[in-house]
C-alpha cells in the first residue's frame, strides 16, 4: 500500500512539474513578444491562409459572371534567434492569387503576387533603451509573369516576371526593438540594387522599374527606414502593420539622347510601402484574413492611356485611375488557415 501511495504521489508530482514547465515556457514566449530578455532561444509566429470563392449563374435576371473561381493564399511568418545580447530575426511575406472566369474562357488571371523577405542581425548596445546596432538584408520580387489585363493583347505583353524586377537592399543602422512585436530600423547608408530583364527596359526610353533603357540593373544609395508593429488582440486575432521608406541619394532626371528630360526624379521622391494584415482564427481549421497594401514608387508611373493594336492612343477604363501613381492592393481571404 505504501508503494502504491508513493507511486501515485510521484506521478502527480511529475505531472505538476511538467505542467509548471509548460506554463513557464508559455510565459517566457509571451514575454519575448514585448520584452528583450537575456536568454538563448528560438521564437516564431505566423499566419497561413488559403481561400477560395466560386460562383455559377444560369438564366440569372440580374446578370453577372456565369462561372467564376478565385483562389488565393497568404503567408506571413517570423523566425528569431536570441543569443543573449545578439538577435537574428527573419520575416517572410508571400501572397499569390488567381481568378478563373467563364467570360475569359477560364484562362487564369493573376490577382496577387508577392515575395518579401527581410533578415536582420543586431547587437544590443543600450540595455536601458533597447537599441541595437543592426545589419539588414531585404529581397522583393514575385513568382510569375504579370499582365495589364485592360489591354486588348495583354497575353502577349507581360509587364513583369520573376526577378524582373528584383530588389535587393542591404543596410547598416540603428534599431529600436522591444521584443519581437515592435521594431524601428533607421539607416543613413542603404545600398539597393534593382535587377530586370532587358525585355522590359527596351520597351520604353525611360527604361523600367528605375533601370535605364537597355540595361539590366541599377545601383542606388540612400536612406532607409523600416518599422513593424504586431498587435496580438487575443490568442486568435492578430494585426500586423509595416512602414518602409527609401530615399535614393543618387536619384536624378532621366534624359533622352537629345538631352530632353523625359522623367523627373530627385532624392525627395521617397519610395513608400505601407502594409497591413489582420488575421482571425475563427476555428481550428478556418481563418479570416484581410490585408491592404499601399505603395508609391516614382519609377513605376501610371498612364491613363494605352496604345492599341492599330497604334492609336486609347484611354484606360480603370476604376482606380484617380489614385494616379499610388499602387493599392486589397485582399480578403476566408478559408483553411493556420496561426502559429
Amino acid at each position: 500500500m505504501k508503494k502504491l501511495l508513493f507511486s501515485v504521489a510521484l506521478t502527480m508530482a511529475a505531472g505538476l512539474t511538467a505542467q509548471a514547465q509548460v506554463t513557464k515556457v508559455d510565459e517566457v514566449k509571451k514575454q519575448l513578444e514585448t520584452t528583450n530578455l537575456d536568454t538563448v532561444a528560438w521564437t516564431h509566429s505566423g499566419v497561413l491562409s488559403i481561400g477560395t470563392n466560386g460562383g455559377f449563374l444560369h438564366n440569372w435576371a440580374a446578370g453577372g459572371e456565369l462561372g467564376s473561381l478565385l483562389i488565393n493564399g497568404i503567408f506571413s511568418g517570423r523566425l528569431d534567434r536570441l543569443n543573449h545580447r545578439d538577435i537574428w530575426s527573419n520575416a517572410l511575406d508571400m501572397t499569390y492569387g488567381l481568378t478563373y472566369n467563364y467570360s475569359s474562357g477560364f484562362v487564369p488571371r493573376k490577382t496577387d503576387d508577392r515575395i518579401d523577405f527581410t533578415s536582420k542581425y543586431g547587437k544590443l548596445i543600450d540595455t536601458a533603451h533597447n537599441f541595437y546596432f543592426t545589419g539588414l538584408f531585404n529581397f522583393k520580387s514575385q513568382f510569375t509573369k504579370g499582365y495589364d489585363y485592360s489591354l486588348p493583347n495583354w497575353d502577349s505583353v507581360p509587364t513583369s516576371n520573376f526577378f524582373s524586377p528584383a530588389f535587393f537592399t542591404t543596410a547598416i543602422g540603428l534599431e529600436y526593438r522591444k521584443g519581437s512585436d515592435i521594431t524601428f530600423f533607421l539607416s543613413p547608408i542603404a545600398a539597393r540594387s534593382i535587377l530586370v530583364d532587358d525585355y522590359y527596359t527596351l520597351r520604353s526610353p525611360e527604361g523600367a522599374f528605375g533601370v535605364p533603357y537597355g540595361k539590366t540593373s541599377v545601383f542606388q544609395m540612400g536612406a532607409y527606414f523600416s518599422g513593424r508593429y504586431v498587435f496580438n488582440i487575443n490568442k486568435n486575432m492578430v494585426f500586423k502593420t509595416r512602414l518602409d521608406l527609401y530615399a535614393n541619394y543618387l536619384a536624378k532626371d532621366t534624359k533622352d539622347s537629345t538631352g530632353v528630360v523625359i522623367k523627373k526624379d530627385n532624392p525627395g521622391n521617397i519610395n513608400v510601402l505601407f502594409d497591413n494584415l489582420f488575421a482571425w482564427k475563427i476555428s481550428k481549421h478556418f481563418n479570416l484574413t484581410v490585408g491592404a497594401t499601399l505603395m508609391y514608387d516614382n519609377n513605376m508611373p501610371f498612364s491613363k492611356t494605352f496604345i492599341d493594336e492599330n497604334g492609336v492612343e486609347q484611354p484606360k477604363n480603370e476604376p482606380g485611375a484617380g489614385l494616379g501613381w499610388v499602387q493599392l492592393k486589397q485582399v480578403f481571404t476566408f478559408g483553411v488557415g493556420y496561426k502559429f
